[in-house]
């Protein structure tokens, strides 16, 4: 076989190269003409051709590019010309300028002429080609030839490859055979028909012995082969084979889908009672017959194992969800909501979360844990007859909130029916749940760090299947992250009410009687934290009342702890009866100390930052002294219902020392408001102090409104939706004494008028129904008046009030303070302030610009 077929081949290669010289011979003149058209017609289109015929001087740009092109392309000549036929280029530059030979009259009409020729170089074969702009215009024309002595040449020349080619080509058909032969004989291992036979055979036993099955379709749609997996799977009849897939039995999708022969990877079909996933590929797309292939894989079962997973994975996102929305606050009972929520109906039905008192007072639980509050309650529906938030659930020994709670482990319920410990917790309406639907229950321990808080209850219903061992460990591990958010909830209640039953004990619990202001306020601590805002409302000597309002910056214990010593601080300060201006001055020094102090014991709770505002007002003048350190200015309303808000030096907040404070005197008329204010009523995060000012201007403008009123008014205009600063609000209505309840009289520096004074005196006591009261301040205004006569200077005046007690008043030009003393047995003076204190109820000193102020105050007779 193989020397046939190497002689076959030896004659055919003989016969081809023969015939290939005399085609040779022939189409060598041919190819002369194409070569040189096509080299003319390379050149006339190449990029510069036309530009080059535009310049100036062609030759020099067109000879190089010439003379490289036919050196390239194996022609005699490239030449170039004008229309003219005036050669532009020429191997031979002496006949560059001359005219060309040849026809050139189809070039100038636009077409190609091919001609055999005697040129100049010889008997040739040349083509002449147009070369046109991009009008179409011929601006020039473009000739190259071969001679034909290159002509005859080439044929020559390809002889001995010709020769060599077939001498090739025999061996490689020899090599090629060779090579074939051995091939097949290695793929056939030397097998003949009968062992061809036999493997084919076993190649078909082993396709229809595959657990995959396999089926191949014709063109039209008609069954070729299916194996006897794909026999069982699809559920063919015996005579499937040749028949059309739509008269097989199959559902029209899966019937669809074959028949089309489009690509399908792992698309699933429910045949019968099966999941199967379909691959299908066309035959033809390798040049193989027309039609397509089908593999079919029973996944039933491999979607099952599917199904588990993705019960995985929504646990594993419910878990993480619970993460992310447990605890989002510090409230006990919003965190035990937010667990109900989570689990509610992605793992539960109805979830409730039972907590003790204590924990809900952030306190520990102490003892056995008898008794629980539901705290939280979510379900799929409003009606269920479980507790309700807000009941109390007593512990019964029998039920799995008992056993969870003992035991500290979780306690599966699946068949409430057969669960009498749990029916015997309420059973009346432990019926009416198992009548409502309700099946399966999980109970869990609430505990954190030791701390056994409460438990949380999840229910079925809705859900047919009951809770088992795996919802149980999820269960678990669900309420596991809620005690630990819980917990810390209960923590922060617990250090909370702390800091807000500080807060409370420093703040004033009731305001002082005086007849100067009409107060009402409003304090406000923050939701999120507990602050240092505080207000006082202090009465000071001759019927006048000081307010203050302050904020320390920051929350907590510290900020509370640092409020209270500041307002014990302006209580002491203010007995001291300075203007509000010194008063700063004096706490400013304070805070400072505290600060220095704090800072050498290597602390970092420094106060710097507290501002204040301290204002004081006088019944009788009318006038109102007002200092701030750092504090947002006060607001004033007016008796007509117009508001401003006094331009009062801001001073800067308390600690930083170095500037001092200054006062301002507001002139109040009869009726007026002012109105002090912490910054957390008109700023926040969310509000830019300006337009907090501007709506407590518009909630405070109005007239004939009263002071709680008024900060109703505001509250309601201002109060943020989430309060995460504190709120310190003071409101006080001025009041005139009236005139008939002032008395003046100027003293004479003479001894003997302290006389006409206390005839003076009696005299307006009895006009206000006071005789009782006359010897006694007899005594009082001649102790002071003496005392002013001789040791004070002019001018000297003696001022009566009758306000809630009645107030005498002597003033002099001496700044020098008298003091109380014991006098001695032997000393003939210096009794008469022992007498002004055992006298008066209250008395004492107080400077004023001009000089100072002795006052002595009595109470009133009770009617």
């Amino acid at each position: 076989m193989f020397i046939l077929h190497v002689v076959i081949v030896l004659l055919l290669v003989v016969t081809a190269a023969v015939a290939l010289v005399l085609q040779v011979r022939h189409d060598s003149s041919k190819e002369a003409r194409n070569r040189s058209l096509a080299v003319a017609e390379t050149f006339a289109n190449a990029p510069g051709t036309v530009e080059a015929l535009g310049a100036p001087d062609p030759t020099a740009l067109l000879q190089p590019r010439a003379e490289a092109a036919r050196k390239l392309s194996h022609v005699d000549f490239v030449v170039v010309m004008n229309t003219d036929g005036i050669r532009y280029t020429h191997p031979k530059t002496d006949r560059i300028g001359k005219r060309f030979v040849g026809n050139i009259a189809p070039a100038l009409a636009g077409r190609p002429v091919t001609e055999e020729i005697t040129g100049t170089i010889g008997p040739l074969v040349q083509a002449t080609v147009p070369v046109k702009n991009t009008d179409g215009k011929v601006v020039g024309l473009v000739s190259a030839g071969i001679t034909t002595a290159h002509v005859g040449g080439y044929v020559q020349e390809h002889m001995p490859m010709l020769f060599a080619a077939a001498g090739t080509a025999l061996a490689l058909a020899t090599a090629g055979t060779a090579l074939v032969s051995r091939r097949l004989l290695r793929q056939t291992r030397g097998l003949g028909p009968y062992e061809m036979t036999r493997m084919y055979e076993h190649h078909d036993a082993v396709l229809h012995s595959v657990r995959e099955g396999v089926i191949i379709l014709s063109g039209e749609g008609r069954l070729v082969l299916a194996n006897d997996e794909a026999q069982r799977l699809l559920d063919l009849p015996k005579d499937a084979e040749g028949r059309h897939v739509s008269e097989l039995g199959l559902d029209a999708g899966t019937a669809g889908l074959l028949a089309s022969g489009r690509v399908a990877t792992d698309e699933v079909h429910l045949v019968g009672d099966r999941l199967l996933a379909v691959n299908n590929r066309p035959t033809d797309r390798d040049g193989g017959p027309r039609g397509s292939v089908a593999t079919l894989r029973d996944s039933t079962e491999l979607r099952a194992l599917s199904g588990r997973a993705e019960v995985a994975r929504e646990r594993l996102k419910l878990l993480y969800d619970a993460g992310v929305g447990i605890g989002t606050s510090l409230d006990v009972t919003r965190t035990a909501e937010e667990l109900a929520e989570v689990a509610v109906p992605r793992f539960a039905d109805y979830v409730s979360v039972d907590l003790t008192h204590t924990v809900l007072n952030g306190d520990e639980p102490d003892g056995a844990i008898t008794e629980l509050r539901r705290t939280a309650f979510s379900g799929i529906r409003k009606d269920a007859p479980l507790y309700q938030v807000g009941e109390r659930i007593r512990v019964v020994d029998s039920t799995p909130h008992a056993q969870g709670l003992r035991t500290g482990q979780a306690v599966l319920e699946p068949d409430l029916k057969s669960a009498p410990g749990w029916r015997a917790q309420d059973p009346e309406r432990a019926a009416r749940v198992l009548d409502f639907g309700i099946h399966s229950l999980v109970t869990v321990p609430l505990r954190a760090g030791g701390v056994l808080m409460g438990v949380a209850n999840f229910w079925r219903s809705a859900k047919p299947e009951p809770f088992d061992e795996d919802d149980l460990a999820l269960a678990e591990e669900l309420v596991a992250r809620a005690a630990v958010s819980i917990d810390n909830a209960r923590r922060y209640t617990r250090e909370h009410t702390m800091a807000v039953t500080l807060q409370r004990s420093l703040l004033p619990r009731n305001l002082p009687q005086q007849t100067a202001l009409d107060v009402a306020y409003r304090y406000l601590p923050a939701q999120a934290g507990v602050g240092g805002d505080w207000f006082d409302v202090l009465p000071l000597p001759g019927a006048r009342v000081a307010l203050v309002v302050g904020d320390v910056v920051g929350h907590g214990l510290h900020a509370a702890a640092t409020m209270g010593r500041l307002r014990t601080a302006v209580h002491n300060f203010s007995t001291l009866d300075l203007p509000p201006d010194e008063i700063l001055g004096l706490l400013d020094d304070m805070v400072s100390r505290i600060d220095q102090d704090e800072a050498a014991a290597g602390g970092s709770a420094t106060i710097t930052g507290a501002t204040c505002l301290y204002a004081v007002y006088d019944p009788v003048s009318r006038r109102c002294s007002v200092a701030r350190a750092g504090h947002p200015l006060p607001a004033l309303v007016r008796p007509d219902g117009t508001v401003d808000f006094p331009e009062v030096p801001a001073g800067p907040p308390l600690g930083l020392g170095g500037l001092p404070f200054e006062a301002v005197e507001l002139v109040l008329d009869e009726g007026s408001k002012l109105v002090l204010y912490t910054d957390g009523l008109i700023e926040d995060r969310y509000r830019d102090i300006d337009v907090g000012l501007e709506l407590l201007r518009s909630a405070l403008a109005g007239a004939d409104r009263s002071p709680d009123e008024s900060c109703r008014a505001v509250l309601d205009a201002l109060l943020p939706a989430r309060q995460s600063d504190d709120i310190a609000l003071i409101v006080a209505r001025t009041r005139a004494l009236d005139a008939d309840g002032i008395a003046e009289w100027d003293v004479p520096s003479d001894p003997a008028s302290v006389a006409e004074v206390r005839a003076s005196v009696v005299r307006q006591l009895a006009e206000w129904g006071l005789d009782d009261m006359a010897f006694t301040t007899e005594l009082l205004l001649s102790e002071l008046v003496t005392n002013a006569i001789r040791y004070g200077g002019e001018p000297i005046r003696v001022r009566l009030l009758r306000d809630r007690s009645l107030i005498c008043e002597v003033f002099d030009a001496s700044s020098t303070s008298p003091h109380l003393r014991y006098a001695a047995t032997t000393d003939e003076g210096g009794r008469g302030l022992f007498l002004v204190a055992q006298l008066a109820e209250r008395w004492g000193t107080r400077y004023t610009p001009e000089g100072k102020i002795i006052w002595a105050e009595q109470p009133l007779p009770q009617v």
